[in-house]
């Protein structure tokens, strides 16, 4: 792998998960863990805000599914950071995911596993 510039990951934004069955998923974590649901910006979409500020969401896209693809790092520039990873070799996709609430870009570490550079709207 070639060098990669330092990213400036600031925090963990969140934690997600995608879901086969959003409406099984919503009823569990509202119903069942007692989550308050904070936003929901859709019928396959809905996230839970803790005291700390840290939030927990939900999300059913179409047909997609990432199992364990949950971390959003927090990051100033969603596509340079993709583009920097790309550039040193990592695995990344291409496209960027523009939401209503973030922009979020999908990767993977050494091991296969998979997290989000994101950067929140607001």
């Amino acid at each position: 792998m070639a060098a990669v510039q330092t990213l400036s990951v600031t925090g963990v934004d969140a934690v997600y998960y995608y879901v086969q069955d959003f409406d099984r998923a919503l009823a569990f974590y509202r119903d069942v863990l007692g989550l308050k649901v904070s936003m929901e910006h859709s019928p396959h979409f809905a996230e839970f805000i803790f005291p700390g500020g840290e939030a927990f969401g939900i999300y059913k896209g179409d047909g997609m599914f990432r199992p364990g693809t949950g971390v959003m790092f927090a990051v100033p520039d969603v596509p340079a950071a993709i583009a920097a990873l790309k550039a040193a070799g990592y695995k990344a996709e291409d496209h960027i995911e523009d939401t209503p609430a973030c922009f979020m870009g999908f990767a993977e570490d050494t091991e296969g596993n998979g997290f989000i550079l994101h950067k929140r709207k607001t």
